[in-house]
């Protein structure tokens, strides 16, 4: 397990264009298109010396009338920013801040590999989330709100249709102000065990995972989620982009 001591720039949003030519075999459609990327960037020396950049092809998809999948669970949106309009941090933050807000998320972490000490994942999850936490999942997923919704929508179908997970480690955890971050390469290697994003049992794969909060007070508020979905198919034999060769 990493340190954590090195220096981390996140950014994290929308790309928009207008969608004029083909892109990674998808069709153009002329209109707007919104990429969902997310980006972190290690700083040695006042130089970036390693990046890790992630972006949402299948959320593309779903906008360019090319989606691959069975219906998911959660909404397909264009995914708002914070609800607190703060999410830019141009100036520094109080050190105990970032200090309150990553120990929440590692301790939220921790009730994950807990989770069966709770008498179930209402009681689990309001250890350290707010009632009415927005959770942003990527494409495949999609969003949901309030912790309810976020188990029938997300955690259930995660925890009940994909097996044997096994946590590999974060690359980088972090967290400045009210904000934190990690990601891994891969995070998690699981078996999908049938029904997970509508498809049929699968080979064993890795996802490579995103996760952003918002911390407000004393929980947690909101959570951006991004996964190398094209790859996490590929390892079961889906090759979506391939599939639109003629």
């Amino acid at each position: 397990m990493p340190s954590f001591k090195s220096v981390w720039v996140v950014s994290m949003g929308h790309l928009m264009g207008l969608f004029d030519a083909p892109f990674l075999g998808i069709a153009p459609t002329r209109r707007i298109a919104m990429l969902r990327y997310a980006e972190f960037h290690r700083v040695e020396n006042g130089r970036i010396a390693e990046t890790a950049f992630f972006c949402d092809i299948l959320h593309l998809m779903r906008q360019a009338g090319k989606y691959p999948l069975p219906p998911q669970t959660g909404a397909h949106l264009i995914q708002p920013g914070p609800a607190t309009h703060d999410g830019l941090l141009y100036a520094a933050t109080p050190p105990e801040e970032g200090t309150q807000t990553l120990d929440l998320v590692c301790r939220m972490i921790g009730a994950i590999n807990k989770h069966k000490q709770f008498s179930g994942p209402e009681e689990e999850l309001a250890q350290h989330w707010h009632d009415d936490m927005c959770w942003w999942g990527p494409e495949g997923i999609g969003a949901t709100y309030s912790i309810p919704r976020y188990i029938e929508q997300h955690q259930r179908p995660f925890r009940t249709q994909l097996a044997d997970r096994a946590f590999n480690g974060h690359i980088a955890r972090l967290a400045e102000g009210n904000f934190g971050a990690f990601f891994g390469w891969p995070n998690l290697s699981l078996t999908p065990s049938g029904g997970y994003m509508g498809l049929p049992a699968g080979a064993r794969a890795d996802m490579r995972v995103v996760d952003i909060y918002r911390r407000d007070g004393r929980k947690l508020a909101e959570n951006w989620i991004f996964i190398d979905m094209l790859h996490f198919l590929k390892m079961q034999g889906l090759d979506v982009l391939g599939r639109l060769k003629p």
